[in-house]
């Protein structure tokens, strides 16, 4: 199984027939801003190497190890999934489009391989024989009132959420069902301690707790921080009696 660190070495970003030589410097610090490296652009034309550097900042090693192809299925070949990127419907286009959120998800559940995600000319975009040499589509839900988006905001955005959604020490992972469960009961087991109970509350109040650190989503280390909080107030309500400014607080 290949972990979700690795994912993002397998993303290969094409650029079909760039006009712009900023644009290219600027998609390359969009790529190594999320920890993409593998670029290719279709077509020969030269472009100013200058204005390149100049845009990608410290990212020009990028466009220095990029391949160069002379068609879109020399660029795709030997690779196990492709995306367009297109905010364009129609007859003869993708029946779906993914949104970044999804693409990222589906990437997830692929094996080893270059995955690539093929951007289209500044001006227009993909073709209809570009966008039908890819696996499938992604498009960017932008303003309907203004939807075009330059070509490296719109890497830098697919990029960022193929990050968010691909490497494992950025995703959120709350405690599983049974650790919840613990957490409440060595809560209530320490209230338990103390005659915090009254009558049959037991059960409403472990209810309480529970729906409370569900909803809030812990990680595993703050369930075993309040896990060590509340098993420290049997000890200390044994160890003096509670004045008055445990009650009020300070006069």
């Amino acid at each position: 199984m290949i972990s979700k660190e690795k994912k993002l070495e397998q993303i290969q970003i094409i650029l079909v027939e760039p006009t712009e030589a900023g644009n290219i410097g600027s998609v390359c610090r969009a790529m190594k801003n999320m920890g993409c490296t593998r670029l290719c652009i279709i077509g020969d034309r030269e472009y100013d190497l200058q204005r390149i550097r100049t845009m990608a900042v410290h990212a020009f090693d990028i466009y220095e190890e990029h391949r160069r192809c002379a068609t879109l299925e020399e660029a795709l070949a030997g690779g196990i999934f492709s995306v367009g990127a297109t905010r364009r419907r129609g007859k003869f286009r993708k029946y779906f489009s993914f949104l970044p959120e999804q693409l990222a998800q589906h990437i997830s559940t692929l094996g080893g391989g270059t995955i690539s995600v093929v951007f289209g000319r500044e001006a227009d975009g993909l073709t209809v024989e570009e966008l039908n040499c890819c696996d499938a589509a992604v498009r960017i839900p932008t303003s309907e009132s203004f939807p075009s988006m330059n070509l490296s905001q719109a890497v830098q955005v697919i990029t960022y959420t193929l990050r968010r959604g691909l490497v494992s020490s950025l995703a959120y992972q709350p405690i599983q069902r049974e650790e919840l469960d613990l957490l409440v009961t060595h809560i209530m087991d320490s209230f338990g301690q103390i005659g915090f109970f009254k009558l049959d509350e037991r059960e409403e109040v472990h209810r309480f707790y529970r729906d409370i650190f569900a909803r809030s989503g812990l990680t595993k280390r703050e369930a075993q921080r309040l896990e060590k909080m509340f098993k420290k107030i049997p000890n200390l309500t044994q160890r003096r009696e509670p004045t008055q400014e445990d009650y009020h607080g300070p006069a």
